[in-house]
């Protein structure tokens, strides 16, 4: 499989949405927990000295003793220390000399007075509250992700199994989670009864390319006798002579072709790959091309990389590489033709107008944009080559040639290639 981009995989987001959801609900609970903690002190510690005042207050006024909770002082008048005159009425906050206080500020009917709560330890409080909910929301947010990749991987693992299966090799092997009853299940029995489908329609199309080259070697087997024959009885007759050879050509080309289609209807497991010399096949396929180029200002040249073989039946190797030199020579009117060989591709290049882009987009798999026109032979040849390459291994690759032409390269994978 493919390797994919850490950002874009399904695990990867699903984790991230797992700790975007943790994030927004401790934003969430520390809001509330910051409002709580405010309202808890609003009501423990403002009260508390409003009620203070309230109970004090009025006996200061009637002249009686005033019994103030320890930590809690009432000052009336001119007892209020200098530091805390002058102060707003109401409740409130204020560090004196260091030390911070809870004041509650007010007037009654004989003066100002002043409520102070020296020993609220209100603030530590708060502070172990805030420490615990900050804890809190921290192991909130690592649980969170823990779980997020947990349930990520519980929900993508069968997908990538499944993928796997689906792209193995091997298509005698079950798909899994065929028995869950879940949507993976759905997913898995969609994609066997598919997959089956695709299995009979290739068996089938090989069952019938197979039958149909059996059908067609008879009569090609009689042409190019009866073509034979001709040859040898009008020899000493030009006129008669040359189209025989032709009809001796086209047939025992056509007979090729037909050996090629019943290789290619096979698997190639069951096909045997001796190691076939590039060198001879490519001189052999040469000849065929010199008879294209004969009339026309065109050179035909090879290049080999010292001496380059390929295990695969000869056949094949010679109805791939001879398109691609046919192809050449036929639509190059002036030039070369040149080809280059390596234990590990070979290279076709011409420099004729190129090739169509109707058979570019059937080479790309591309549902083409125009019909084919012109070159459509061209563009059959290729075709052929390419199923070829894709029955070995191999790939196939075609690029404009700078000043004109193309190159035509098929790289051979390395179990193919003589080390």
């Amino acid at each position: 499989m493919n390797k994919l981009n850490k950002q874009a995989s399904l695990q990867w987001r699903i984790t991230v949405a797992y700790l975007m959801l943790a994030i927004t609900a401790c934003v969430i609970f520390t809001v509330i927990a910051a409002l709580a903690v405010e309202g808890i002190e609003d009501r423990l510690v403002d009260q508390r000295l409003k009620s203070v005042a309230a109970w004090a207050s009025p006996r200061h006024f009637a002249g009686l003793p005033v019994e103030i909770p320890a930590g809690v002082i009432f000052y009336h008048g001119n007892a209020i220390p200098t530091s805390l005159r002058g102060l707003g009425p109401g409740v409130q906050e204020q560090t004196v000399d260091g030390v911070s206080l809870h004041l509650l500020v007010g007037r009654d009917a004989a003066g100002d007075f002043v409520v102070v709560d020296r020993e609220s330890d209100y603030d530590k409080i708060e502070l172990v509250v805030y420490s615990i909910v900050a804890a809190a929301l921290i192991a909130l947010l690592i649980l969170s992700s823990i779980l997020g990749r947990y349930v990520a991987r519980r929900f993508v693992n069968p997908i990538a199994t499944l993928a796997a299966a689906v792209m193995a090799k091997d298509s005698r092997t079950e798909l899994p989670l065929l028995a869950n009853k879940d949507e993976m299940g759905v997913l898995a029995r969609a994609f066997s009864e598919r997959t089956a489908e695709l299995q009979q329609f290739l068996v089938r199309e090989r069952f019938f390319t197979g039958d149909v080259s059996h059908e067609l070697r008879t009569p090609l087997t009689i042409i190019i006798g009866a073509a034979e024959i001709l040859v040898e009885r009008t020899a000493g007759q030009p006129d008669l002579q040359a189209p025989a050879q032709r009809i001796l050509r086209a047939a025992t080309e056509a007979t090729e072709f037909v050996t090629v289609l019943l290789l290619l209807a096979r698997t190639p497991e069951l096909i045997d790959a001796p190691e076939t010399r590039l060198g001879p096949v490519i001189e052999a396929e040469m000849e065929s091309g010199r008879q294209l180029c004969r009339d026309k200002p065109v050179s035909l040249e090879l290049f080999l990389e010292g001496d380059p073989a390929v295990f695969c039946r000869r056949e094949l190797l010679a109805a791939a590489i001879g398109n691609l030199i046919r192809n050449a020579c036929q639509y190059t009117e002036k030039g070369s033709v040149i080809i280059r060989a390596s234990g590990h591709s070979v290279t076709v290049e011409d420099t004729g107008p190129g090739i169509a882009q109707a058979v570019r987009d059937r080479l790309s798999d591309k549902a083409p944009v125009s019909a084919l026109a012109g070159s459509a032979g061209s563009g059959i040849g290729l075709a052929l080559v390419k199923r070829i390459c894709e029955h070995l291994g191999a790939t196939m690759q075609a690029s404009d040639r700078p000043g004109g032409g193309m190159v035509f390269t098929i790289e051979f994978p390395s179990n193919l290639t003589k080390s």
